[in-house]
């Protein structure tokens, strides 16, 4: 049986994430943000979405962390669908992971996690009962950086921070776990901290369904199985790793000639001169 209570063996995945023909335009200009988007993501599964600066994957994101409308289209999250559900309260059910979040700096880690419970910037002390305060402890110590938990999260190093703040998403016990560029001006020694964290949790939490959005492919994790690419705000592709991230179709993506490589389950994306 499965945390949920369902049979593994003999049921099919649940939809966590399902757009359908949506479309976001920009009121003031009518500029095509996303035309035409259809994509369906599943408990358990791993995504990265790809694209070139502008090609809409911010946009996507937040259309699935419930931020924001399509112009056209239908968004459905969590059993949801957007316009037809609280969002607020659909977004407490939604892990987000974004270098640009705000967190009070002068806050220890173990209290910024907490944070995580009420969804809030500032902490909710009243909110926060023992079993709560052990809940973000046993967080910090399944990220691996327990011995965080009294230092104030502004003199952290980048990676120290960006895995203090996955532990904050888990805090809501999320079905879905989106991350925006996690690994955003990490060194390497932080950045492979951050990838080893992330596969742990594709191997524990096996219900849970990620979406990355990065520019790196050194940066995907193992645990990533499916891959979208954009391209100026169209689907260029999107299905299988191992079908999507080819040399033919990163050039397509990006403009300009790639090779595509892997070792030992992890990627490697290099571009050649254009001729």
């Amino acid at each position: 049986m499965t945390a949920d209570g369902t049979n593994a063996r003999h049921s099919t995945p649940r939809v966590v994430a399902d757009l359908g023909a949506v479309s976001v335009r920009r009121y003031t200009t009518g500029q095509v943000i996303l035309d035409d988007i259809n994509w369906t993501v599943r408990s358990g599964e791993h995504w990265a979405l790809l694209g070139a600066n502008g090609a809409g994957k911010t946009t996507v994101l937040r259309l699935i962390g419930a931020l924001m409308h399509p112009t056209t289209g239908t968004v459905e999250v969590l059993g949801h669908r957007l316009g037809h559900v609280d969002l607020r309260e659909l977004r407490s059910r939604i892990g987000l992971v974004s270098s640009a979040q705000k967190v009070p700096l002068d806050a220890t880690a173990h209290t910024v996690v907490l944070t995580g419970h009420t969804g809030t910037v500032q902490p909710l002390w009243r909110k926060y009962d023992s079993e709560v305060r052990d809940r973000a402890h046993a967080l910090l110590a399944e990220l691996e950086i327990k011995e965080l938990a009294d230092r104030t999260y502004g003199v952290c190093s980048g990676g120290q921070r960006a895995r203090v703040l996955v532990a904050r998403a888990l805090m809501a016990d999320p079905s879905l776990l989106l991350l925006d560029e996690p690994f955003n001006a990490l060194d390497l020694p932080s950045r492979e901290d951050l990838i080893d964290a992330m596969h742990r949790l594709a191997v524990t939490r096996t219900g849970l369904a990620t979406i990355t959005v990065t520019h790196h492919l050194e940066e995907l994790s193992p645990a990533v199985g499916h891959v979208m690419l954009l391209k100026e705000g169209r689907v260029l592709t999107s299905g299988p790793v191992a079908d999507v991230l080819t040399g033919d179709r990163m050039t397509a993506c990006f403009g300009r000639p790639i090779e595509v490589s892997r070792h030992e389950g992890r990627w490697l994306a290099r571009s050649g001169r254009r001729r």
